[in-house]
């Protein structure tokens, strides 16, 4: 799909290709040429129209940074690894590529994510947003910023209820009940997010470094905005650090609370083993099939003495238990 945007006086609109000539070109007033899973044709267009190459989207999942960041014939190409679908259970990272030539932005990606909606909403009432193509370069990558800052903070408020679910407790000083295995599932699913939120940060913070570098003659309000949100993602980066610590501890402590509880039950079937060893030896001898053995007088009497003996030895094994605090 090819977007074609244009300023205009209420903002960022939406303009269609320009016929006139019998051959489809890009308007002179455009500004903003977002291609979004675009056919080969539509690639041409753009390459036509602008003098650029368009990657594909095997070229933009190079991790080289000379692949990724670079210059050619006057025009910036920058690749940056973005997080998509953070809503869902399944979050994705994508590579979005920006092509800044003169003063056209070219946007090439394979997903429609929120920030490029939400960018696009909020250019569409503010004419300021979209004055040039550095100033729209500049709102989406705050844009972007700005998602990754929501994600780190949905991602830290459910570690914290899941730190509180693990080690909460009862009035009386005992752990309350838990689903252990689901909580591994919580932090492992938070763990991901933030793993691709850092990826995300790590990939704009190379963008920022080298738009600042790279490009002359923006204004200083631009190089401010750049260099904001420049420091926004060092922090946001170091968040994500402490975050990821985080995930580590948490699932360790999970891992370690269901050791403590596997070992709780073998500890219970070993102290029942044990209590029943005593009666069990009591009942092989009563049980023996031989004449030798003394009887006491009464016709229930081996029997109730049998009964007792058991009950007392297991009543012996459990004080000793108890005493040893072994129990």
């Amino acid at each position: 799909m090819l977007n074609i945007f244009a300023p205009s006086p209420q903002g960022l609109s939406r303009v269609e290709l320009d016929r006139s000539s019998g051959v489809p070109r890009i308007p002179e007033d455009a500004v903003w040429i977002d291609l979004l899973e675009p056919t080969i044709e539509e690639e041409k267009l753009v390459e036509a129209s602008l003098l650029v190459d368009v990657p594909t989207r095997e070229e933009m999942k190079e991790i080289e940074t000379s692949n990724r960041l670079y210059e050619d014939n006057g025009a910036l190409y920058m690749t940056a690894t973005i997080a998509a679908q953070l809503d869902t259970d399944r979050p994705v990272s994508m590579a979005v590529t920006f092509i800044l030539a003169g003063n056209r932005l070219v946007t090439n990606r394979y997903l429609d994510t929120k920030p490029f909606q939400q960018f696009i909403a909020f250019a569409g009432k503010h004419p300021a947003a979209c004055q040039n193509a550095v100033t729209i370069l500049a709102g989406l990558v705050e844009a972007f910023t700005e998602r990754i800052a929501d994600v780190l903070e949905r991602v830290g408020a459910d570690l914290d209820n899941v730190s509180s679910n693990i080690f909460a407790r009862n009035g009386n000083g005992t752990p309350t009940s838990r689903d252990l295995r689901a909580m591994i599932e919580r932090i492992g699913f938070n763990g991901e997010l933030n793993s691709k939120a850092r990826e995300s940060l790590v990939s704009m913070g190379r963008l920022l470094m080298f738009v600042q570098q790279s490009i002359s003659g923006i204004t200083a309000e631009q190089r401010d905005r750049f260099h904001s949100t420049s420091r926004d993602v060092i922090s946001l980066s170091d968040h994500a650090t402490f975050l990821g610590s985080k995930v580590s501890f948490l699932l360790e402590a999970t891992l370690g609370l269901i050791n403590v509880e596997q070992n709780n039950i073998i500890k219970i079937f070993s102290v029942a083993a044990v209590l029943f060893l005593p009666p069990t030896l009591i009942a092989s001898i009563y049980g023996m099939n031989y004449h030798l053995l003394p009887d006491l007088p009464g016709k229930y009497s081996n029997f109730l003495f049998s009964i007792a003996l058991m009950i007392g030895s297991m009543g012996v094994t459990y004080a000793l238990f108890k005493r040893k605090g072994w129990l």
